[in-house]
């Protein structure tokens, strides 16, 4: 015996539910796409600048981490040592699209001025452009200085 629906077929809202469910979420992942961007290199305690840097979409990280007077050197995620620093900038540079990127410098506080003087004149040297990275003077409204809430 087939069994026959008596109600009338009145589709609607129903088929266009799974679109407007599909259409949030590719709006939510856009608009959230920038917290789960991590910036490159170390995590350091860089000191304050009252300037503002515009972003760079191609750009190399080279972070000088506290330690003493030698420091940590890093490019990029890789820890180095800094008499490697200009073989592996030299190797970047043979790169022709790398070679147009600028480095940016992240130096702790910690790190002293004669190593962050060091590093930059090897950057300097090898023919790179170089910016210093420094945090906001000002913190981003409802953010207090530590960085919590307030």
């Amino acid at each position: 015996m087939k069994l026959e629906t008596t109600l009338e077929e009145r589709p609607g809202f129903l088929h266009a539910v799974p679109l407007f469910d599909l259409f949030s979420l590719v709006t939510m992942l856009l608009l959230m796409s920038p917290m789960f961007l991590g910036s490159s290199g170390v995590m350091v305690d860089v000191p304050v600048s009252e300037f503002q840097m515009e972003r760079f979409d191609e750009s190399i990280v080279v972070t000088l981490g506290p330690g003493g007077e030698q420091g940590k050197l890093y490019l990029g995620r890789t820890a180095i040592k800094l008499e490697d620093l200009p073989d592996l900038l030299e190797e970047l540079r043979a790169d022709e699209a790398r070679a147009r990127t600028i480095i940016l410098l992240k130096s702790d506080v910690g790190t002293s001025v004669g190593m962050e003087r060091k590093v930059s004149e090897i950057i300097l040297r090898s023919g790179f452009k170089m910016a210093l990275v420094g945090k906001s003077a000002t913190p981003p409204s409802g953010v207090s200085e530590r960085g919590g809430e307030p």
